[in-house]
């Protein structure tokens, strides 16, 4: 054993945050605060003293912050996260013999004892002191020594003991002697917008306003003010690739097209090429490299779609038939998820022989695109895919492309969408599509922020996507949508929606299904992208008040307020000083008005000491003074789902 630990008297135990015993790393972004508890103790009485280390991967020395105890030998800690990138962070703590010293000092002196050999025992340990130190702080302890161990300065020497000046020296400049060190835990910075984020998701085909012609890149870059005028600053595209022939899908998902149709774009490949090529019909690769910087000079990303699986005409299926699984007739194995069949779609066997050539390649496919200035892909079913396929991908992406990011399509089982987040998916769609009570999204919500999800899974908020007509939407009006575009809004720090369906109030169902009836996944459409629609104008609203306030740029800050009407869901959105925010109340039932009495949280009460508050509607602008806690709501969803409430001190 070596000296070091056998000297070492402290325990550092249940260091937290930390994701599977430090299998994976926490998640933040730059600015944001990492907060770390953990229990620390020693044996004994003697003084423990904590620092927090934290540093870039790769670097060797740590940067460190003063840790405190808060209860009970629960220690919390905190440093700013800097620039994205992989990070690592521990605990350091020791027997801190000189504030020891210092503590039983100051009580014989209270109790009028001599003292002439604890000054000879501080000059000891300031010596030591002094030859971890530099400069002043250096001089500064041989002097104090010298004075210590100087019987004539006696007096002098206890009053110094006793000064401000030197508890905070001792404090500050720690003699840190047989540390114990935790485990280093991984941390992973990533840009602000793998937190903040606002989705827009069309077809390209259904791009053009000429009703005799599909959509092309050009007739994108002509809506590209449409999208920012509704201001989102993210806009994702199903795949564009070539589509393949052999049991292309017709309108409505029929097993048999008809001549013209244009197929699924998610059955990827054909003799016109695979992953790496553009569906000619959109335009080339030049018009596609134009639309993605027309849009990043609007403040707008394009998100690609990387569907990892293949149509049966795909260069893969001849060039690399090991990479598909055929079945004992000489077939290849098709996609399934029974009773469903994706005849057109063949899924990737992940488990052949040739699988680090099948890696690289998949690999290679998001370099093609980051190349031509993608940063964001929107990742169909990675689910389906090995997770230790993609948490060797995302490492590869951490360390070459950190400004990337990856959503997660996977709406599955909790703890495998739960896996991907933490391989390291950036972004996950998430329940919301189907927490409809105001009951269900508290619940939801407040698992996503207040449990271990917190420190690794992002929620992306969808009310409802091409392959998703939630029960609720279907053949409905204005409020439904209003009222699930603003939780998805409100709640989320990102979320989405399929466009312009949504806000066209597009949702005939399929009969007895959550799907759409004439879906745009297998057909051309021509909308309406110029009228004013009152959701049009909700959006616009909502997302200028997302963009502008920094309390929408994270969800991690709700805080859900008590009613008395279940059908009216409020909750703050505060800052970090919780001394000003946002009061968010929304009529959850889409037909009646509905009121409440609804409590504001006394902990944001007593933030204010019982002053007036002013709150100001931004859907609105009306205004309302409330100084109690308690306060009436009343909304009538006809007219407008929810207040948006401003909420400051009145003065």
């Amino acid at each position: 054993m070596k000296a070091s630990i056998a000297k070492a008297r402290v325990v550092i135990e249940n260091v937290r945050p930390v994701i599977d015993h430090g299998a994976f790393a926490v998640k933040r972004v730059p600015g944001e605060i990492l907060e770390v508890k953990a229990d620390i103790f020693g044996d004994g009485h003697d003084v423990v003293s904590a620092f927090l280390l934290f540093r870039k991967k790769g670097q060797k020395s740590w940067q460190q912050s003063i840790m405190h105890e808060i209860a009970n030998d629960e220690w919390l800690g905190h440093f700013i996260t800097g620039e994205p990138g992989e990070y690592e962070y521990a605990v350091s703590a020791w027997i801190d013999n000189i504030l020891t010293w210092h503590h039983g000092f100051v009580k014989k002196a209270d109790a009028g004892e001599s003292l002439l050999v604890e000054l000879q025992t501080g000059a000891g340990l300031l010596k030591k002191l002094a030859a971890t130190c530099k400069d002043a702080d250096k001089k500064y302890c041989l002097e104090t020594a010298a004075l210590f161990e100087s019987a004539e300065h006696y007096n002098e020497a206890v009053a110094v003991v006793r000064s401000a000046q030197f508890e905070q020296m001792i404090c500050s400049i720690p003699l840190r002697e047989n540390e114990s060190i935790s485990q280093i835990l991984p941390l992973v910075v990533e840009r602000k917008k793998a937190v903040f984020s606002t989705w827009y998701e069309f077809f390209p085909r259904s791009a053009s306003q000429d009703k005799k012609r599909s959509g092309t890149f050009k007739d994108c870059i002509a809506l590209l003010p449409h999208v920012k005028g509704l201001g989102f600053d993210t806009l994702y595209f199903p795949p564009i690739h070539p589509i393949g022939v052999a049991h292309r899908k017709g309108k409505n998902n029929n097993t048999v097209s008809k001549p013209g149709e244009p197929g699924s774009p998610w059955a990827i490949g054909s003799h016109l090429g695979g992953h790496k090529s553009i569906n000619p019909e959109l335009g080339t690769e030049a018009d596609f490299v134009e639309l993605v910087q027309a849009a990043s000079a609007l403040g707008i990303d394009i998100a690609m779609d990387l569907a990892y699986q293949c149509s049966p005409d795909h260069p893969y299926v001849k060039e690399h038939p090991q990479w598909f699984k055929w079945r004992p007739d000489g077939t290849v194995q098709y996609a399934e998820n029974p009773p469903k069949k994706y005849q057109d779609v063949l899924p990737i066997y992940f488990e052949n022989e040739d699988w680090k050539n099948l890696w690289e390649e998949l690999k290679s496919i998001v370099e093609y695109w980051i190349e031509r200035g993608v940063t964001i892909f929107r990742v169909d079913n990675p689910h389906t895919k090995p997770f230790i396929f993609w948490e060797w991908l995302m490492s590869e992406m951490r360390k070459d492309h950190p400004e990337v990011i990856f959503l997660s399509e996977a709406f599955t089982r909790p703890k495998v969408m739960a896996r991907l987040a933490k391989v390291g998916f950036q972004q996950s769609y998430s329940y919301f599509t189907w927490r409809q009570t105001g009951a269900e999204l508290q619940k939801y919500v407040e698992e996503l922020t207040n449990t271990e999800l917190r420190d690794y899974f992002r929620a992306n908020f969808w009310p409802n996507t091409p392959d998703i007509l939630p029960y609720y939407l279907q053949n409905t009006g204005h409020s439904h949508s209003a009222i699930r575009f603003v939780l998805a809004a409100t709640l989320a720090s990102s979320y989405g929606m399929y466009a312009p369906v949504f806000e066209l109030l597009v949702n005939e169902p399929m009969p007895g299904k959550e799907e759409y009836y004439n879906s745009e996944k297998y057909e051309v459409a021509h909308w309406d992208w110029k009228s004013h629609t009152p959701l049009r104008e909700l959006i616009s609203k909502v997302n200028a008040i997302r963009h502008e306030h920094s309390e929408f740029h994270t969800m991690h800050n709700v805080m859900f307020c008590k009613s008395d009407n279940e059908n009216m869901l409020s909750y703050l959105k505060i800052n970090a000083n919780s001394d000003s925010g946002f009061l968010i109340v929304v009529n959850m039932d889409p037909v009646h008005r509905q009121s409440c009495w609804l409590q504001l949280p006394e902990t944001f009460m007593n933030a204010h000491n019982g002053e007036s508050l002013l709150l100001v509607d931004l859907l609105d602008k009306s205004h309302y003074n409330w100084n109690r806690q308690w306060n009436f709501v009343e909304l009538d969803p006809r007219l407008v789902p929810a207040h948006i409430f401003r909420v400051k001190l009145n003065r």
